[in-house]
């Protein structure tokens, strides 16, 4: 009996052990669906005497469904990255387009500047003209002077007075002047009157004094310049700044008479108007317009046996255009030469290249960063635009209104609003040498622009706020060697 009841309580507590160590699996087999497995440990077996069971397959299964994800999800990494690149690249894109229109508006925004600058200028000259004429209107008329009775005739000097009482010098101080107008020529400062003393005043200006030697038909040193002369002013605000000129050397089927220009303002300036001769450019009918193939910087251009030389736009590019055949028959940077803005005159205007002709031929005018601003001369091929040879002055160009070449020699002008300003200085490229001049020049619209030696005529062509213009010069003898 005791020996029974022992074996009961053995087994009570072998069943207790079992069922606190049974337990309940609950998970999904390899084809995905739920699975329950209830296990209970052997109390006799240590170990089983196969691997596998269903702990193992679920295992399996869970592991399967988590390489399939994680394969899903490096394949999304994938895309996700190919994706990124694809926006890194737009943006990229983006930028590089925000880039280019920020540039064009700052350029517009400097230029629009500019043109606040120019118009301020003029209001404020418009407003001292307005008080001039005020000033002129409230100003009280002189008193008229009593009329002088008849005097007896002059018979010493032979001549008779004309009937009515005139005086004998009337009909010289009414005549016409040569240009047939009518208008009285009396000088107000000089009121012919009784006879008895009257002093003459007069403004002298100090020029070179001629010695015998000078001429219009050598190569010598410039002596002086002649008043200026106006042959046009232009329609429109796009002829503010402009240059005008006649090719020394024409060719067919232009003739040497033709005279052509370029008005300068405007972002797309590449129209080329030609005049048969000097009346046709007075009464503003051209008889060819021309369209250039690249656009014009400033007011550099130039003409020489057929074709025109001029600077393309924002590029230090010297472009030869042919006439005849109305294409571009030459193309070539200039050596390290500064464009758009960097080395201009004093006036501005992007006139860092200033090309012309003289008896010695092709030249340009600009300045280079070795040169730090200082004006250099090269003589260029007018075939090729090769550079053939260099002359580095001391001379500041943007110190400088502008320059023109006659003989070789480079001569620079002062000041272009000045009316009355001087040519201040001349280099000699053939002998490597600069000197100090005074020879006086007018700037009659008081915004000269271009100046050029037009070696057709002989003459310096000039565009002066608007108007054309030119200056009859002289020469003195060349030196003999």
């Amino acid at each position: 009996m005791f020996l029974l009841l022992s074996l009961c309580m053995c087994g009570l507590l072998l069943q207790g052990d079992a069922q606190d160590r049974a337990a309940l699996w609950r998970g999904n087999d390899r084809s995905g669906r739920c699975q329950y497995t209830f296990t209970v440990p052997s109390p006799v077996e240590a170990s089983c005497p196969q691997t596998g069971g269903p702990e193992m397959e679920g295992l399996k299964a869970r592991l399967s469904l988590l390489e399939a994800l994680v394969s899903r999800l490096t394949g999304g990494d994938t895309a996700g990255s190919q994706g990124a690149g694809a926006r890194a690249r737009a943006q990229s894109g983006l930028q590089e387009a925000l880039n280019r229109v920020t540039g064009e508006r700052n350029l517009l925004q400097g230029e629009k500047e500019r043109l606040e600058k120019e118009l301020e200028g003029l209001q404020r000259r418009m407003e001292e003209m307005r008080r001039e004429t005020e000033r002129l209107r409230n100003r009280p008329c002189p008193p008229q002077t009593p009329m002088v009775p008849p005097s007896p005739p002059l018979q010493d000097s032979g001549l008779t007075r004309p009937a009515g009482g005139s005086n004998p010098m009337s009909h010289l101080m009414t005549r016409p002047n040569r240009q047939g107008d009518s208008s009285s020529l009396r000088d107000s400062a000089w009121q012919y009157g009784p006879p008895g003393f009257q002093e003459l005043k007069a403004e002298v200006t100090e020029v070179p004094a001629p010695d015998g030697s000078e001429d219009n038909t050598g190569c010598g040193e410039l002596v002086s310049v002649g008043e200026p002369v106006t042959h046009r002013k232009a329609d429109n605000i796009a002829g503010k700044y402009g240059v005008w000129m006649q090719d020394p050397e024409a060719v067919s089927p232009y003739g040497p008479n033709m005279v052509w220009r370029i008005d300068t303002i405007g972002s797309d300036v590449r129209q080329l108007f030609g005049y048969d001769d000097m009346d046709q450019l007075a009464k503003g009918f051209p008889s060819k317009v021309l369209i250039l193939p690249e656009l014009v910087e400033s007011t550099g251009a130039t003409l020489y046996r057929g074709s025109l030389y001029y600077q393309r736009r924002r590029s230090r590019s010297i472009i030869r255009f042919d006439l005849a055949s109305e294409t571009t028959a030459a193309r070539r940077d200039l050596p390290h030469a500064g464009f758009h803005g960097q080395y201009p005159y004093s006036w501005g205007g992007y006139t860092d290249i200033d090309l012309s002709v003289d008896e010695k031929g092709l030249w340009a005018v600009y300045s280079t960063s070795k040169a730090k601003g200082a004006i250099v001369i090269s003589q260029l091929d007018p075939h090729s635009l090769e550079v053939k040879r260099s002359w580095e002055t001391n001379i500041r160009k943007n110190s400088v209104a502008n320059s023109f070449i006659i003989c070789g020699k480079l001569y620079t002008v002062a000041s272009y609003t000045a009316p009355d300003t001087i040519i201040n200085y001349v280099y000699d490229t053939e002998t490597s040498q600069g000197k100090s001049v005074f020879i006086p020049f007018k700037n009659k619209y008081r915004y000269n622009s271009m100046i050029d030696y037009n070696l057709a005529q002989r003459k310096l062509f000039a565009w002066d706020n608007f108007h054309m213009v030119s200056y009859d010069i002289r020469l003195g003898r060349q030196q003999a060697n």
